[in-house]
């Protein structure tokens, strides 16, 4: 728990916007109340564990429009730290706007560079040229916005504190490294947890399933010869299932023979379900590991110990028995065990109230996994011969 100061005890004096003492004083003994600019500092003692006070006190602090959370004195005294919940965004969101401009600016110059095969020559000497990327772009940072503002949506109606999204502008091969919120607030109980957790794959993956088609039913890229110049190996990226099931359903094709390929804007629905695939891992603060927490309460923490292992098994497999090489989805596998490994010991969000979220939530979540098994490919990318 977090460490504060302690007060002067002196008569209890009772904010007029905080909730009532009596409403908790069952659980919790109150020594002094203090306020810190909009915070209301309660100090006392607890009679019950963490758990249990949070969930008594919970109600009342939300009833007067407050979040609150445990902290604790250097000399051990308990705190209910109370903060005004958040009911929207406040002043001009400038982080999330620059980063947003930053990503628009780093997809489309990788766009224009490695899909629409424009020389890095032109874009150098005419920066604007890259600006032909823009379909690229609008169709990576389309799904990926998507799936954000589901979270933001749904978090905003149960509530709960939730950031707009970041976007994260990166390098090859896509020009970022996705978007991420941040939920400041309690979680108030499983049922809000899942609904925060799942809408994100499932807007996200709308938003893939509309720019597959629309990319599907665009022209082809022609490949330029100089690509291959003194080049034998090319980086392929192998169709998930679903990207299939959908070329499929509108009748177009989802590969071309050289020097064709796909159009670049089929990248932003294969972007968006490698993504979903990953986000649905049931581990830590990932979409599914709060979806898993929310299904199966605190039987999470068994399921999300065996995500690092089956992901280590994954790359083992496909080094040792497929014989393929780092750069061909062994080290991306790889990868993703250690950071699984990583953020499982953070867990996910730990909800206030522990009741079930009933069978409707239950289906809707086997609904998002099967999905989300679409989505999956053993191997993304490998090295092919030009």
């Amino acid at each position: 728990m977090d460490e504060a100061d302690s007060p002067p005890y002196g008569p209890v004096a009772v904010p007029e916007d905080g909730p009532p003492l009596e409403r908790f004083n069952s659980v919790f003994y109150v020594r002094e109340v203090r306020t810190d600019d909009d915070r209301l500092l309660y100090y006392g003692e607890s009679h019950v564990s963490r758990r249990s006070l949070l969930e008594a006190v919970w109600p009342s602090f939300r009833e007067a429009g407050y979040d609150v959370r445990l902290a604790r004195t250097n000399d051990g005294l308990d705190v209910l730290v109370a903060e005004p919940m958040s009911v929207g965004v406040d002043g001009v969101p400038w982080k999330n706007l620059l980063l947003f401009v930053a990503t628009v600016t780093s997809t489309l110059f990788v766009g224009a560079y490695a899909w629409y095969y424009i020389p890095i020559s032109a874009i150098q000497e005419n920066p604007l040229v890259a600006l032909e990327a823009w379909p690229f772009t609008a169709a990576v940072l389309g799904v990926l916005c998507a799936h954000e503002l589901g979270h933001y949506v749904m978090g905003r109606y149960h509530g709960v504190d939730v950031s707009l999204p970041y976007l994260i502008p990166f390098v090859f091969p896509f020009g970022t490294m996705g978007a991420i919120i941040r939920m400041r607030g309690q979680m108030p109980d499983r049922k809000a947890l899942f609904d925060i957790g799942v809408a994100g794959p499932l807007a996200g993956l709308a938003a893939t399933i509309l720019v597959t088609a629309i990319g599907l039913s665009l022209d082809p890229i022609t490949i330029p010869e100089r690509v291959f110049v003194g080049s034998t190996e090319v980086i392929q990226f192998n169709n998930p299932p679903l990207l299939d099931l959908i070329a499929t359903v509108v009748g177009q094709p989802s590969d071309y023979s050289y020097p064709q390929t796909v159009n670049p804007v089929i990248i932003g629905g294969w972007v968006g379900m490698f993504f979903t695939v990953l986000n649905l891992l049931p581990v830590g603060q990932l979409d599914g590991g709060h979806m898993v927490r929310a299904m199966l309460g605190r039987r999470q923490e068994t399921v999300a110990t065996l995500v690092p292992l089956g992901l280590f098994g994954l790359a083992g497999y496909l080094y040792y028995v497929r014989d393929l090489g780092l750069q061909e989805s062994v080290g991306l596998w790889a990868f993703w065990g250690l950071f699984s490994l990583f953020i499982a010991f953070n867990g996910p969000a730990h909800p206030i109230d522990e009741s079930g979220i009933g069978w409707k939530r239950q289906f809707v979540g086997l609904f998002t996994f099967a999905l989300g098994l679409l989505c999956f490919m053993l191997v993304p990318i490998q090295l092919m011969t030009a």
